[in-house]
């Protein structure tokens, strides 16, 4: 962990009822957080001119904005306690105009937004794509400098930097979570998945993370990976676990019939060790 974190205080968890605005609310993350957390918070469900967001209405209230704008952005704001700022680009084939307009001036309009509003805080959804030009088969730690692979990381790599300075200089809190290859399940199964053997997150992991985030107190600025409980994680998550309390539920492997002899007999939370036996240890290399 390192210096990816500063503490402030002990971290107690805020329970109850906090209003979360969520930019990006109509993607994949923001559609399926939003009804996982509708009980959970009360939300307001931002996503640009133009998008449907009918089918997000039983969540919490939807409201159209170009992060462009940035004074509605700020009123939009007002009276929130978390900004879960999803909203991007994210085709990681994305060329400089796109991620120019969408990733780095509507990454900082939201954060001015949050700031000018005084909503405390901002939960940055960031990528392993921060760090994904490292050589396959490392692990990389929350606190590695960045190293991205292609410019939509890049755009993630601005974001935590100007997380890190309106944490540190302008009185925010921000968490940025480093998430990796979102997916359902079932996707594990699928004859091609090995590419996400290392990176996968399955959907409810990544929710239940997000909530944490949002709900943890004392932290000034972390940043935070998001994978499954993979045998092997590419993202290591050693500060999701002890500092947000994140206990993921899935491992790609168990999931894959790839590797289901692999696991024949043993019981959850084991794995298979090289020499054939099993060991409840993390081998992330």
């Amino acid at each position: 962990m390192g210096d990816a974190v500063t503490i402030q205080t002990p971290l107690p968890f805020t329970e109850g009822c906090l209003k979360v605005i969520i930019t990006g609310a109509a993607g994949r993350v923001g559609s399926g957080f939003a009804e996982f957390a509708a009980d959970r918070f009360e939300l307001t469900l931002l996503d640009r001119p133009g998008v449907d967001l009918s089918g997000l209405a039983p969540y919490g209230r939807t409201e159209h904005c170009d992060l462009a704008d940035l004074p509605r952005l700020t009123d939009l704001c007002r009276g929130a306690h978390c900004v879960l700022h999803l909203a991007a680009d994210s085709n990681t084939a994305a060329g400089w105009e796109s991620v120019l307009a969408s990733n780095i001036v509507g990454t900082y309009h939201t954060f001015t937004a949050s700031r000018l509003s005084r909503c405390p805080r901002v939960v940055f959804a960031s990528s392993v794509h921060a760090v994904s030009g490292y050589a396959p088969g490392r692990q990389i730690t929350s606190d590695a400098p960045v190293n991205p692979g292609n410019l939509y990381g890049v755009s993630k790599c601005f974001g935590e930097a100007l997380g890190r300075y309106m944490a540190e200089r302008e009185g925010l809190t921000v968490l940025a979570v480093r998430i990796g290859a979102f997916q359902k399940p079932e996707a594990a199964r699928e004859p091609d998945s090995d590419w996400m053997i290392g990176t996968f997150v399955a959907e409810q992991d990544l929710y239940r993370l997000l909530e944490r985030a949002i709900r943890i107190q004392g932290i000034r600025f972390g940043i935070f990976h998001a994978v499954s409980d993979n045998w092997f994680k590419r993202l290591d998550i050693t500060g999701s676990r002890e500092l947000l309390g994140y206990e993921p539920a899935y491992d790609f492997m168990r999931l894959s019939p790839h590797f289901e002899e692999l696991f024949t007999g043993l019981p959850h939370g084991h794995s298979p060790s090289p020499s054939g036996g099993s060991e409840n240890e993390d081998r992330s290399p």
